[in-house]
C-alpha cells in the first residue's frame, strides 16, 4: 500500500535501479574480462550443446586410426612379445602402409627410450621413417621448471619445422630418442585439461625461449598448407561416431604375413582405405594409461583425441569463440531491461516470465551458434541478469513490506487490524482513499461529569484514567468494524461505512453505541471498586447516518483520515442533545438504515431543534430487547 504520492518516489526507485544495474554491469565486466569464476559453468553448458550436436558432426573420412587395443596386445604376443614391442614391428607396418601412399602417418607413441638390446631394431624404424614421406612423431614438454637443464632448441628447430633462433634457449622435452634425429618431424602432444578435469582444448603451439613449438596436430595441418590460428590453443569439436579405426594386430598380419596371398579386390580395398589418408597410430589399451575425460566420454583414448584435433585443424572445423563483447552486450541489455521493468513497477511475475523467455532464447541461440561452429558464452550474462532480477525483486519486496508496515501503523490508529489488512490487500493508496463521498454512520461519544472526577486526582492519574476508558471504548469501535476518526478532548468520533464499503454500517454503529454504554457502566463499577467517587461521570452518544466526504486531509507531514460534511455536524449536535434525555440517541435516518432488528428496539423521544437546521430532527433511543 502506498501512503504518499508515488511521483517523488518513482525517481528515487529509478535511481536505485540504475545504480544496481550499473554496479552489476561493472561486476559482470570484471568477471568476463578478468576473474572468470563462471568459466567452468560456461564450459559445462557448452558440453551439453556439444553432446546434442555431436551426431551432426561427421568425422573426417580422410583420417584413419590404427589402434593398439587390448586385443592387439594379446594377438601380437607370439610375434612381438609383451609390450613394448621391438621397433622393427612398427617398421614392418610402416613399410606395408607406404605401398598405398598415405597422406601422412602420425605416431602417437613416445619412442623415448633406445632399445639397447636391439639397436638394429631402432635403426630399422629410423630408416623406414626416413623412407616414408610425411611421418610425424610426438614429443612431450616437461615441466617448465626443468627447462634450464633441458634440450637446446637451436638444434631442434628443423625437427619442429621452425626457424632457428636464440642458441641459448632450452626446453625440457621428452623426445623420440629411439629414432635418429635426421628422421624427426616433431610436434608436442601435451594435453590441456580445464579446472574440472575435462579436456576440451588442444594446444596449437608453446612459446619457449623465443621459439614457438607447434603441437603435433598443428604440425600436420601446416604441412598440408592449412591456416593455423594465431592463438595458442583452440576449442575442439567432437564427433559422436569416431574416425575409421583398424586393429593394429589385424592390419599388421594383413600387410606382412598375409600380404602375398591378398587378392586384387583386397588390395584395392586397402588402397581405398589408406591412399591419401592421414593414418594415426596409437594405443587405446587400458595399460597405456592414456585416457581422458572429454565432453563426450569419461575414458576417451589419447589416440582418438589426437585424431579429432587433426580433424579440426585439417578441415577447419574447430570452434571459434565469439567476441566477449557480444556476451557482455547481451548481459548489459538484460540487466538494463530488468532494471527498467522494476523501475516502472512492472509486476515481478511478468518481469520474471519475460526474463525466463529471454534466457531461453539466449540459451537456444548459444546452442545454434555451437552447431554453426561458434562458442557463445551465455551463462555469465544470464547469471548477472538474474542477480539483478532477484536483487530488485527483494528490494521491491522489502519496500512493499515497509509500506505495509507504515500502512498498518497509520491505519492501526483508527481501524480494526483486520480492516487494515483488507485495505492493504486491495492495494489502496492515499489518493484512492481520498475525496470519496460515501453513505456512512457517524458516532460521537462525549464524557460528562469528568471534571468533577478529575479535580480530586493529580494530572498524571487523570490522563491514565482517561486512557483506560478510551482503550475500552476504542476496542468496542474496532470490534464492530468502525473507523476511529479522532479524539476531541474527552470526546470520541468514529464512523462506519468507510474506507471499506459496509451495507450494515448503521446497524453496526448502533450496536457499538449500545456496547459503549454497557462498557461505561462496567467502567464506573470498576472505579467504584477501587474506591473512586464516580460522581456525575457519564457519557452521551449521538449517531447519525448520511452522505459525507471521506479521505485523507492535512499536510504532507501530517495526514488524518476523517469524514467531513453536514452528516458529521448533525451527529455531533445529536450527541449534545443526549443530556437529560438518554445516553444514546440516533436520528431517524440511522434508525431506518439500521432496519428492523431482532435484538434492538428504538424508543421515540420526539423532535428536537438543531442549530443550523430549519426542520426539527426526530431522535430515537436504541434499547436492547428483553426476553
Amino acid at each position: 500500500m502506498q501512503l504518499f504520492s508515488t511521483s517523488p518516489f518513482r525517481h528515487r526507485a529509478l535511481s536505485r535501479h540504475s545504480v544496481l544495474a550499473l554496479a552489476l554491469i561493472g561486476l559482470m565486466a570484471l568477471e568476463m574480462f578478468a576473474v572468470h569464476t563462471l568459466a567452468t559453468t560456461e564450459l559445462r553448458l557448452s558440453d551439453v550443446f556439444m553432446r546434442r550436436h555431436a551426431a551432426d558432426y561427421a568425422a573426417d573420412p580422410g583420417i584413419v586410426i590404427v589402434d593398439i587395443d587390448d586385443a592387439s596386445l594379446e594377438a601380437m604376443q607370439d610375434i612381438a612379445g609383451l609390450w613394448s614391442w621391438p621397433r622393427e614391428i612398427h617398421a614392418d607396418l610402416l613399410e606395408g602402409l607406404a605401398e598405398f601412399a598415405p597422406r601422412a602417418v602420425v605416431f602417437d607413441i613416445a619412442f623415448a627410450e633406445r632399445d639397447l638390446k636391439r639397436p638394429k631394431s631402432d635403426a630399422r624404424l629410423s630408416e623406414a621413417i626416413r623412407a616414408t614421406p610425411h611421418v610425424f612423431l610426438s614429443a612431450v614438454r616437461a615441466h617448465p621448471s626443468l627447462d634450464a637443464s633441458g634440450n637446446s632448441l637451436h638444434g631442434l628447430a628443423p625437427a619442429f619445422g621452425i626457424a632457428s633462433g636464440n642458441p641459448d634457449a632450452r626446453a625440457a622435452l621428452m623426445l623420440p630418442a629411439a629414432i635418429e634425429q635426421s628422421a624427426w618431424r616433431l610436434g608436442l602432444v601435451n594435453s590441456i585439461e580445464d579446472e574440472d578435469g575435462v579436456l576440451r582444448r588442444y594446444r596449437l603451439h608453446t612459446e619457449v625461449g623465443g621459439y614457438r613449438l607447434p603441437s603435433l596436430p598443428a604440425r600436420v595441418a601446416s604441412e598440408f598448407g592449412r591456416r593455423i590460428p594465431a592463438q595458442a590453443e583452440f576449442m575442439m569439436r567432437w564427433p559422436k561416431a569416431g574416425h575409421k579405426r583398424l586393429r593394429y594386430s589385424e592390419l599388421y598380419r594383413l600387410l606382412t604375413e598375409q600380404r602375398p596371398t591378398l587378392t586384387t579386390d583386397e588390395m584395392r580395398a586397402l588402397d581405398q582405405l589408406f591412399r591419401n589418408r592421414i593414418v594415426v597410430i596409437g594405443s587405446s589399451a587400458a595399460g597405456s594409461f592414456d585416457h581422458h575425460l572429454t565432453p563426450l566420454d569419461t575414458g576417451y583414448p589419447g589416440v582418438d583425441i589426437l585424431a579429432v584435433a587433426i580433424d579440426n585443424l585439417v578441415t577447419d572445423r574447430s570452434l571459434t569463440p565469439a567476441p566477449k563483447i557480444a556476451s557482455f552486450v547481451l548481459g548489459a541489455v538484460l540487466i538494463a531491461l530488468a532494471a527498467v521493468a522494476f523501475s516502472r513497477r512492472l509486476h515481478p511475475m511478468l518481469t520474471g516470465a519475460l526474463l525466463v523467455t529471454l534466457s531461453l532464447a539466449a540459451v537456444m541461440t548459444a546452442d545454434a551458434a555451437l552447431a554453426g561452429g561458434w562458442l557463445l558464452p551465455v551463462v555469465t550474462p544470464l547469471v548477472f541478469a538474474w542477480i539483478c532480477f532477484l536483487c530488485a525483486a527483494l528490494a521491491g519486496y522489502l519496500r512493499e513490506r515497509r509500506a505495509r508496515e507504515q500502512a498498518v501503523s497509520l491505519f492501526g490508529r483508527f481501524l480494526n487490524p483486520n480492516v487494515v489488512r483488507q485495505i492493504i490487500d486491495q492495494g489502496e493508496t492515499v489518493e484512492s482513499l481520498s475525496g470519496r463521498t460515501r453513505d456512512i454512520t457517524v458516532l460521537f461519544s462525549d464524557i460528562r461529569g469528568f471534571t468533577t472526577l478529575s479535580e480530586s486526582r493529580p494530572p498524571q492519574e487523570v490522563v491514565k484514567l482517561l486512557n483506560r476508558y478510551f482503550e475500552r471504548q476504542v476496542e468496542v469501535v474496532f470490534r464492530h468494524g468502525g473507523t476511529l476518526d479522532k479524539f476531541i478532548g474527552d470526546c470520541i468520533m468514529a464512523f462506519w461505512g468507510a474506507p471499506l464499503e459496509d451495507p450494515l454500517h448503521a446497524r453496526r454503529a448502533v450496536a457499538a453505541a449500545l456496547e459503549m454504554q454497557q462498557v461505561l457502566i462496567e467502567f464506573k463499577q470498576e472505579l467504584a471498586a477501587e474506591g473512586s467517587d464516580t460522581g456525575d461521570f457519564d457519557v452521551g452518544i449521538g449517531v447519525h447516518t448520511g452522505p459525507a466526504v471521506v479521505g485523507f486531509i492535512g499536510a504532507q507531514r501530517k495526514l488524518d483520515y476523517t469524514a467531513i460534511g453536514d452528516t458529521v455536524n448533525l451527529a455531533s449536535r445529536v450527541e449534545g442533545l443526549t443530556k437529560g434525555v438518554a445516553r444514546v440517541l440516533v436520528t431517524e435516518d440511522t434508525m431506518r438504515a439500521a432496519g428492523v432488528q431482532d435484538e434492538t428496539d428504538f424508543c421515540h423521544h420526539g423532535a428536537f431543534a438543531v442549530k443550523g437546521r430549519l426542520a426539527a430532527v426526530e431522535l430515537f433511543e436504541p434499547r436492547r430487547k428483553t426476553a
